[in-house]
């Protein structure tokens, strides 16, 4: 069941006694979780499911998975993603719970962090398919795009919810909704409003987060950035360069606003290591506007690439008065924690390799997916805090 995580953890000095404790770790979970399914053949349909995302299957499909759990056919997944009488939201609740139990210490309080991911996909019968643009093929091509919300905190990262984009063209085809198994109920929402639908949930569970995190699809939407300042939450979202603001009564681009910042008011620092290692650029930070709710301020935050001063990013920022430059931007170099989560997702627990069409399929194999993810995380979190 763990092959994933033992073939790089026994390696490094962990004994068989420490697999047997995630053995025991993930039996304790599924004792929770697994009341979440009314059937025990479902809910034993489901445990193994998991711990099929979790072992070491070349492709995690239906028919590779039923191979790799002894099956004879891929019947029970694809009963279990299918027609199943279980609820993808309520298992999402227990990643909730297990996730602040985890990632968090008791004062913390952790970022959450929103952003898309594609998936693509053959045809056109998949809930929510069409030509879209698609960063993670990077150009326009035939996929899904799912909206994911990840938290980030001391005890690691993981992907805590997620909403499957429909786009206007399905929400006007009444017939092809109800082939994919779309409800009735369902309609058109923006990728900003699917976020803040997440956010809500989140909140409302009781998370609390030192910052939200987005990029520009999410920073440009004023609608999205109100519903947070609504809130007094505290955030760090990427904007492009045409984004406007209203500075000492006039009304000023951000890429001519940075020419304004004079040399003194430049610092340098690392926001983390990336994939070519320290990611180090030149910051800088001012605010502008009237105080939201007296206690917190708006501010932008501009950086510059180090090798090329030509080449600039832009944040519009929300914060408490007293917020230095540095904790700005170092709540804007947490974004990239997102990334690292759908790359360990779709390489470790089979995120992208789904092969449902219908909209409770998708929801359904995204949500043991990220079940999985969760687990492996606080697996590797353990046993990184043994050897260390």
């Amino acid at each position: 069941m763990l092959e994933g995580v033992m073939r790089e953890e026994t390696s490094q000095g962990i004994s068989l006694d420490d697999v047997w404790q995630w053995q025991d770790d993930f039996t304790a979970l599924w004792n929770v979780v697994g009341c979440r399914f009314r059937r025990c053949d479902t809910r034993s349909h489901a445990a193994r499911y998991v711990r099929g995302l979790l072992g070491r299957v070349e492709r995690k499909n239906a028919w590779q998975m039923a191979e790799y759990l002894g099956d004879a056919s891929p019947y029970a997944i694809q009963h279990l993603l299918d027609r199943g009488a279980w609820d993808p939201d309520a298992v999402r609740d227990e990643i909730f719970r297990y996730a602040q139990q985890h990632m968090l210490t008791l004062d913390e309080a952790g970022v959450l962090i929103v952003d898309e991911t594609g998936f693509l996909k053959k045809g056109k019968k998949s809930a929510g398919v069409q030509r879209q643009y698609s960063g993670t093929a990077g150009r326009i091509e035939n996929s899904q795009i799912g909206v994911f919300l990840a938290l980030a905190g001391s005890g690691g990262r993981v992907l805590i919810d997620r909403e499957l984009y429909l786009p206007k063209s399905w929400c006007e085809d009444t017939a092809r909704c109800e082939e994919a198994a779309i409800p009735p109920d369902v309609s058109f929402a923006t990728k900003q409003q699917l976020a803040q639908k997440m956010l809500e949930r989140a909140f409302g569970f009781g998370f609390s987060p030192e910052w939200v995190l987005a990029d520009e699809v999410y920073g440009a939407d004023s609608k999205f950035r109100r519903f947070l300042e609504g809130r007094g939450q505290a955030y760090v979202l990427a904007v492009s360069a045409q984004q406007r603001l209203w500075v000492a009564f006039r009304q000023i681009r951000v890429d001519e606003f940075v020419k304004e910042i004079s040399a003194e008011d430049w610092f340098r620092m690392s926001v983390g290591e990336g994939a070519k290692g320290s990611r180090v650029y030149d910051w800088a930070a001012i605010s502008f506007g009237a105080p939201v709710e007296e206690v917190l301020r708006r501010w932008v935050l501009f950086r510059r690439n180090v090798e090329n001063p030509g080449e600039y990013a832009y944040y519009l920022c929300l914060a408490p008065e007293g917020v230095s430059g540095r904790e700005l931007a170092q709540a804007a170099g947490q974004r990239w924690h997102i990334e690292s989560c759908f790359e360990a997702a779709k390489q470790e627990t089979g995120l992208d390799e789904y092969e449902v069409r219908s909209w409770h399929g998708w929801y359904r194999h995204i949500t043991l997916s990220m079940l999985a993810l969760v687990f492996l995380s606080v697996v590797r979190l353990h046993a990184n805090g043994k050897k260390s």
